[in-house]
């Protein structure tokens, strides 16, 4: 029922993105501001990406201003203090932490008032070898070298849980190099593998991938378990077989999940609107960006956190399931 009901929303508003505004919709347009991390994160592409469907969706009726911030946590930070029509990028872990005055947050109120919109695609952690590396699984690693990218990035933190979780974070000689650099130590043979983080496919793991054999390592499910309930900011995530050249079967892993997230003070007509056009444009922006592929109605439950009641609304009458404690 959900799958018909976003195709029809597809098909619906495909008229109205054709069309330019009129002057009558530009002068009831309604400005959204959109804080979405840096310049180089892979979610401010995204949430340009979403942003420009949105407003063609809705023919002119919002206006998404996508604005660089410091990132999730400062995005979260400065919830409380947004104005009313503003969307930003975070996870529910972040704001899990935020309402527990977990560091570097303070105890405060008002991020009980954060609800959540639609999802983003995840960061995926993609642990990366040579396939003549002699390495089938991530416990192989032992005595090999390894990049497990920048340091405090996603691909760093999960992995060093990973080693950890299989008792080899001793045995692995993890190398600290400028990310930019590990693509060609790999190809080059200097080191056995890499770890990133990104929503797939990560067009720089299809390069390497052309380039040399390589292999995607999977997790056995009992070590993703583990990790699963030791940090709620992480979820199971699978990497679909072909996704890469050479990548003959399905990949187990993990990912960090993404959504965009307002307050309560939006108003219900504005959430609503915003959440019906996303999902009316995933079609397009999947056609664009295959990444946009992973973001199915199964991934709303990633999100976490309270929906906004406008949102609420359209995902009960798209016929998408949502947890009773997002209700």
């Amino acid at each position: 029922m959900a799958c018909g009901i976003l195709l029809s929303l597809a098909h619906g508003r495909a008229d109205a993105a054709s069309k330019a505004p009129t002057k009558d919709a530009k002068e009831k347009t309604t400005q959204v501001q959109v804080r979405a991390g840096k310049t180089d994160n892979p979610n401010f592409a995204l949430a340009r990406q979403f942003s420009e469907a949105i407003a063609l969706a809705t023919n002119g009726s919002f206006a998404l201003d996508v604005k660089e911030s410091q990132g999730t946590v400062q995005n979260v930070i400065d919830a409380p203090k947004n104005n009313p029509n503003t969307i930003f990028t975070a996870s529910h872990g972040v704001v899990t932490r935020a309402r527990h005055g977990a560091q570097p947050f303070k105890h405060e109120r008002a991020y009980n008032d954060i609800r959540a919109l639609f999802p983003l695609p995840a960061q995926t952690v993609h642990w990366i070898v040579r396939q003549d590396s002699g390495v089938s699984s991530l416990s192989d690693l032992s005595g090999h070298t390894f990049v497990p990218g920048a340091n405090g990035s996603v691909s760093q933190r999960v992995t060093l849980s990973a080693l950890q979780v299989l008792g080899i974070e001793k045995q692995v000689h993890l190398l600290d190099i400028d990310v930019a650099a590990a693509p060609d130590a790999v190809m080059s043979n200097k080191v056995s593998g890499l770890a990133m983080a990104g929503s797939f496919p990560i067009p720089r793991i299809a390069d390497i991938a052309k380039a040399t054999p390589i292999r995607i390592l999977s997790l056995p499910s009992a070590v993703i378990t583990k990790m699963v309930a030791a940090d709620d900011s992480i979820i199971p995530q699978t990497i679909p077989k072909s996704t890469y050249p050479s990548l003959d079967a399905d990949v187990e892993t993990v990912a960090v999940p993404a959504g965009i997230y307002t307050t309560r003070h939006m108003s219900n007509a504005a959430a609503y609107a915003l959440t019906k056009a996303f999902w009316s444009q995933l079609s397009p922006l999947a056609e664009k960006n295959p990444a946009w592929r992973a973001v199915t109605g199964e991934a709303v439950a990633t999100l976490g956190v309270t929906l906004h009641p406008g949102a609420l609304r359209f995902y009960k009458e798209a016929g998408i399931t949502v947890p009773a404690s997002m209700r």
